[in-house]
């Protein structure tokens, strides 16, 4: 796979997770568990950004403590809230397995097939639909943080992380 495309793909997604991560880092302790859910919508984009990662995403299984909770089809919450500090360290492997995969992606990887029973993707599609779906909910984030304390984080063009 061409190399600047990975780049590109990685600039921006990166940016994405970044995105994500300073709405979460921006919380403030009085926000994070309120009728707003700020810390559960924060847990269901970090768990869908894990698992659209799963190269096998049958045999998914988010790390300790995180349950798979967010495939009951009845809505089943966490049987707790999760802390900032949780959230962060799984943000911060998603981020690593990311950057892993599109390091990684060559034009045969990019090809294979990610599905499940809603979504029939190739890699490259799914990455494609999974930085949508993190930047969908830091949008949210970031809209709750303005409507709680007038104050969100800026937009962030390109993540200064190297691929």
């Amino acid at each position: 796979m061409d190399e600047s495309l990975k780049e590109t793909l990685w600039k921006q997604f990166g940016a994405s997770i970044d995105m994500l991560e300073n709405a979460i880092m921006d919380c403030p302790n009085e926000l994070w568990d309120t009728n707003s859910k700020f810390w559960y919508n924060a847990y269901h984009s970090l768990f869908y950004l894990d698992y659209y990662l799963a190269v096998e995403p049958e045999k998914f299984s988010p790390p300790p403590p995180f349950t798979l909770s967010e495939f009951d089809p009845t809505g089943i919450m966490p049987d707790r809230v999760y802390s900032k500090d949780e959230l962060l360290a799984y943000l911060q492997l998603s981020r690593n397995k990311c950057h892993d995969l599109i390091a990684q992606l060559t034009t045969e990887s990019a090809e294979k097939r990610w599905a499940n029973e809603y979504r029939n993707y190739s890699t490259f599609e799914i990455l494609l639909y999974n930085m949508r779906h993190v930047q969908h909910h830091a949008a949210q984030l970031n809209l709750l943080l303005r409507q709680g304390i007038n104050k969100a984080p800026r937009w962030v063009s390109q993540t200064k992380i190297d691929l």
